[in-house]
């Protein structure tokens, strides 16, 4: 649990804490990584895709950081304070323990919405501890320079368009444009930093310590009352609600955008350069998200989302490939260049440092399945779809019909051209299959013939081409051999039986050339070049695809052996990056939608399996 505290940042060396070894924090607009050493080393103010103020985390130099630990040697643990995402980091020390509790306040009027403070509350729990604080932010992705006004217990840090105050109950002193204190707690006393976006209508306030008891236990009333809205009772309840937690943390509250990670740039590979942007609504993540939530009781986040899908991405509103892009921004925006950062190292030195997103120009078809069964899904479970909303789908499904069988750049969003993958086809087939399901269900007007014809076609065209009798798998592209994790969703979108000979011999293809003790790669890049250099390590939603696939399967003991190695890879809070590596280590961005979402699918169905 958590690690040893660790002496770095903005003044300290080009040292990097883990990927794993950080926890979350947020208010439904941007979130914090909180390192174990307690620094905040990745900080967005005042949205997910906004510049950072933080980011010691891709260069430990030029990055910025906020600071806060024990000036003596101490061992630190860190844990959320159950049912919550308020984070508590602990400092053991010869003299004393203490802990900082950091938490992002949520609700509140509009001007409190709009001030994202950020509240840091130290605490002397035993004996006495000396601690200090160094606030180092570092505007734009630390491009920009920035002024500081320090007027008794306020900060004030300026840059062009942004200002920053911090507020403390202790004494701070300038060091160069940063600030910095020292200050010792015994038992029983507490300090209280918090840091405010300003400007406008929102002035410097003061966070006093009654105020910050306040808001902590708002706080924590706030998550716990949306936990409780939970229906799932199973065996890993803790894992699971904090995976709740952790995609709830991943909601931008004012459209009901859902982005897929809330960092960018951390590596697949350290060195490598499959370093990318994830501060966005990808079509797929964002659906399969709905489907988690749905499945835990959560209505409004997938009402939310549904809205967001309404207002920002109806059909007709892409450029490129189709009426549907595979990505926006979280305010529904469709442009995202992408750009390097060449000031900036990367994560242990792992460049380029990217923003934006390329991807965003891709064909991808199997966001259409994606979307349109997470509405179904939606229809079924939650609230009846509008007419309006029908209308929609029947475009998509209009379109899906016409374009099906182009090739396209796939779930991996490979970069090596297109091709006409499997995994592309089966989606297209949920698609359209998912609406026929609801214009049955509920009498809708399309036009069924032509639907179920399509449909039809797309299944023959999977078992015939897709199908590789040499290797007694289906595999990732049509007329290929190449094995791909993707094609696990066969039987968990109920296109295939899940004990059909051909889908169990595929599974134990994809077992024995895939799979490395739970852990599933993707596909070999080697044998199926994706346009990019080096490795990568092992797709963690793919191992939960695994889990579950066994499980339909009838392969139970397996699929909860494997569910439950799966579980030692996550972080000391239950966190998970995109992927692990050979030695176990988290890679990728951090914390990933794609993992949770998967991991309370797989728990799901594993718990109704096991009775």
């Amino acid at each position: 649990m958590g690690g040893a505290a660790r002496d770095r940042g903005v003044a300290s060396g080009r040292r990097y804490v883990p990927i794993a070894e950080h926890g979350l924090i947020g208010d439904l607009r941007s979130v914090a990584l909180v390192g174990t050493d307690g620094t905040i080393d990745w900080y967005c103010c005042p949205a997910f895709d906004a510049p950072s103020v933080f980011a010691a985390i891709l260069d430990a130099e030029r990055g910025g950081c906020f600071e806060l630990a024990a000036t003596v040697p101490a061992r630190t643990k860190q844990f959320y304070f159950p049912d919550t995402n308020v984070l508590i980091t602990r400092f053991f020390t010869e003299d004393g323990v203490g802990e900082v509790q950091d938490f992002m306040p949520v609700g509140g009027g509009p001007a409190e919405a709009e001030r994202h403070r950020l509240i840091r509350r130290v605490v002397c729990v035993r004996g006495s501890i000396p601690f200090r604080t160094r606030v180092a932010p570092r505007f734009d992705y630390g491009s920009l320079p920035h002024t500081l006004r320090l007027t008794g217990d306020t900060a004030v840090f300026e840059t062009e368009g942004m200002a920053l105050a911090l507020t403390a109950t202790v004494p701070l002193e300038a060091d160069g444009p940063d600030v910095r204190g020292d200050f010792k707690l015994s038992e029983g006393e507490s300090a209280v930093f918090a840091l405010d976006k300003v400007g406008g209508d929102v002035a410097p306030r003061r966070c006093a310590r009654t105020e910050a008891e306040e808001q902590f236990e708002a706080t924590v009333a706030y998550w716990r009352h949306w936990l409780a809205a939970s229906r799932y009772k199973g065996r890993w309840r803790e894992m699971v609600h904090r995976s709740a937690l952790t995609l709830k943390l991943l909601t931008y509250a004012p459209t009901g955008a859902i982005v897929a990670a809330p960092t960018t740039s951390l590596p697949e590979e350290l060195g490598g350069e499959r370093n990318w942007d994830y501060r966005y609504v990808w079509v797929r993540d964002a659906a399969f998200c709905v489907y988690a939530l749905l499945r835990l009781g959560f209505s409004g986040e997938a009402e939310a989302f549904m809205h967001f899908v309404t207002r920002h991405i109806s059909p007709g509103d892409g450029k490129r490939s189709g009426p549907l892009q595979i990505m926006y921004g979280i305010d529904g925006r469709a442009e995202l260049p992408e750009r390097t950062l060449d000031h900036l190292e990367g994560h242990h030195g792992s460049a380029p440092v990217r923003v934006g997103n390329a991807a965003a120009d891709q064909l991808q078809l199997d966001i259409y399945g994606a979307l349109i069964d997470s509405i179904y899904l939606y229809d079924k479970w939650a609230k009846p779809i509008s007419s309006g909303q029908w209308d929609d789908v029947c475009a998509l499904v209009d379109w899906v019909c016409l374009h099906w069988d182009q090739p396209d750049e796939g779930i991996w969003e490979t970069r090596g051209g297109r091709k006409n993958f499997l995994y592309s086809r089966l989606m297209c087939w949920v698609a359209i299959e998912r609406a026929i399901r609801m214009a049955n269900r509920r009498g809708l007007p399309a036009d069924l013939p032509r639907w179920r014809e399509c449909r039809d076609t797309i299944y023959r065209r999977i078992m015939s081409r897709g199908w590789c009798a040499r290797r007694g798998a289906f595999v990732q592209h049509e007329e290929g051999d190449v094995l791909d994790a993707a094609v696990l969703m066969m039987p968990l979108t109920k296109f295939i039986a899940p004990t059909d000979p051909k889908w169990l011999s595929t599974l134990d293809v994809l077992t024995e050339e895939l799979v490395s003790d739970s852990l599933v790669y993707r596909y070999d890049p080697r044998s199926s070049p994706d346009g990019l250099r080096g490795d990568e390590g092992t797709f963690s939603i793919c191992s939960f695809w695994y889990v579950e696939a066994m499980v339909h399967a009838g392969r139970i003991d397996e699929a909860r052996l494997a569910f439950e190695k799966m579980l030692t890879y996550a972080n000391h809070l239950g966190l998970y990056a995109e992927e692990i590596s050979h030695t176990g280590e988290q890679q990728g961005n951090f914390p990933q939608a794609f993992t949770h979402l998967a991991l309370i699918s797989a728990a799901f169905n594993l718990d109704r399996a096991l009775g």
